[in-house]
């Protein structure tokens, strides 16, 4: 056994060892980010409530837990009240229907999942702007806001429900728009030097863009991590959707800032590109999310190119297992230091739900499960 595998090994132990003991307080509910040592959880329609089922599943293939698989099941439930109300429902059903139903679908057969992913892909399809090439991100967060025209970088995630939709029924509707986004997302969110814009505003009658916005990062122009992360990701399941080079090209680009800007430990910051006198905490889900997206990224590229990938993955996901991991303690998340929303001061240095996600799932590409749920 190499010394590796050894590690990896280690850590999967570890992390089955610890999710065998939280699930029986978190249960079939949906942790979002961890205070004083427990995971809050939030309501069924927050766009986190896939990660957890979605983790219970991971470690389902390859233990066969019976008891995980329940909770993961009764999760999925939960969601159909959410899924038939439809007004919470915005971009980030991919998140919430890949993890859960799609997952449960593609280990299991099991029918219905088949068609609860089927109604959120044509529900998020509906949610395309034809006039910008885009898909709306948010619904009013409050009374007489409009953010009919914001895009943001995150989506590039939930295309894969898209594209998995169309391989199913065999109607190319669903990735075509999955692919426009895609291509808007080159045109408007990728910038020269592979970092990327949180948020781009359209006009949603001319589909004219009108500004990138900070977001989640510093400002317009600064690098939040997590959103080249998300880029990196949602780039690569693209091309492996399409075949088309301008996607792997444009992955290749993002990594290639990414891994340029991590610091010693891999780990990165919440922003790649900062004034001197603003705080840089460290981002362990950007971490674990850009090490999942470049496992992946290293498999789609030539021979000579993927080492350059699959090192700079799994040297995170080693520094995340050894350097922030929380394996004996009494704290119900798996990796600290995560940076929820910085600007508004929200879950700053907390374990994030989808930090625990794609860890586990970094290290199950490791360990040679290859099929993804996305």
């Amino acid at each position: 056994m190499t010394e590796q595998l050894l590690w990896v090994n280690e850590a999967w132990q570890k992390v089955t060892e610890k999710v065998d003991r939280t699930s029986k307080r978190i249960g079939a509910n949906f942790p979002h980010a961890s205070e004083n040592k427990q995971y809050v959880l939030a309501e069924p329609y927050w766009w986190t409530a896939g990660f957890w089922p979605g983790l219970l599943w991971l470690l389902y293939r390859d233990q066969k837990n019976e008891e995980l698989k329940q909770i993961a099941e009764e999760c999925e439930e939960k969601l159909d009240a959410v899924q038939h109300e439809y007004y919470r429902l915005d971009h980030d059903m991919g998140f919430m229907w890949t993890l859960t139903s799609v997952a449960r679908y593609k280990l299991l057969g099991e029918e219905n999942s088949k068609r609860r992913a089927l109604v959120a892909a044509n529900l998020l399809m509906g949610r395309f702007n034809v006039n910008g090439n885009f898909l709306r991100a948010w619904n009013p967060w409050t009374e007489g806001e409009d953010n009919s025209g914001v895009a943001i970088i995150d989506c590039m995630m939930n295309l894969p429900l898209l594209y998995w939709a169309s391989e199913e029924t065999g109607d190319p509707r669903f990735q075509s728009v999955a692919k426009k986004h895609a291509d808007m997302v080159l045109n408007h969110f990728v910038r020269s030097d592979g970092a990327v814009h949180h948020i781009v505003r359209f006009d949603p009658e001319s589909g004219e863009r009108i500004e990138a916005m900070g977001g989640q990062g510093y400002g317009p122009d600064s690098a939040w991590s997590r959103g080249n992360a998300w880029a990196i990701y949602g780039l690569t399941l693209s091309y492996e959707y399409t075949g088309e080079a301008k996607y792997l090209e444009a992955a290749k680009r993002v990594a290639h800032f990414f891994i340029s800007h991590l610091p010693e430990d891999y780990v990165p910051n919440w922003d790649f590109l900062l004034p001197e006198d603003v705080d840089t905490p460290r981002d362990s889900s950007a971490g674990a999310i850009a090490a999942s997206g470049l496992l992946l990224l290293a498999e789609k590229v030539s021979a000579p190119e993927s080492p350059i990938y699959h090192r700079a993955g799994e040297k995170i996901l080693e520094s995340l297992f050894r350097n922030y991991g929380d394996w004996e303690g009494v704290e119900e998340g798996l990796i600290l230091h995560g940076t929820s929303h910085f600007p508004e001061q929200k879950f700053l240095d907390n374990p994030l739900i989808y930090g625990d996600y794609y860890f586990v799932e970094g290290l199950a590409r490791l360990k040679g499960y290859k099929e993804l749920f996305w």
